[in-house]
């Protein structure tokens, strides 16, 4: 079963940059997107932001433009999410996702995605 892996968050202070990474375990994907969400404690979780594999076509939330990136790695199968600028309110866990139907109307909503990572905690302090 494929696997997904987060790996960067951690405590910084607001105004610091943090790089999240997702990587499957075991066997590569087929992938058609990833895409990155957050979750802070007794809220919805939220869209961050996509990438698509082939054409490297990004969406982000609001929120986060200008101040994420996220960029792929194809050697690497790997996919990074830049942050910087953090503010307290970027604390969450962060969960990638991945997806191998070409749906890219379905990038921003979790039901768009099959496989999920276990998230890394962010905290940003103020």
């Amino acid at each position: 079963q494929v696997q997904l892996v987060e790996s960067g968050g951690g405590l910084v202070q607001a105004g610091d940059s943090l790089r999240l990474s997702c990587a499957p375990s075991g066997r590569g994907l087929g992938t058609y997107a990833t895409g990155w969400f957050r979750q802070a404690p007794g809220k919805e979780r939220e869209f961050v932001a996509s990438i698509t594999w082939s054409s490297g076509r990004r969406n982000y939330a609001e929120s986060v433009k200008g101040r994420f990136t996220i960029a792929r790695d194809n050697a690497k199968n790997t996919v990074y999410l830049q942050m910087n600028n953090l503010k307290p309110e970027d604390t969450a866990v962060y969960s990638c996702a991945a997806t191998m139907k070409p749906t890219p109307w379905a990038l921003s909503i979790g039901q768009g995605y099959e496989y999920w990572g276990q998230g890394t905690q962010v905290t940003v302090s103020s």
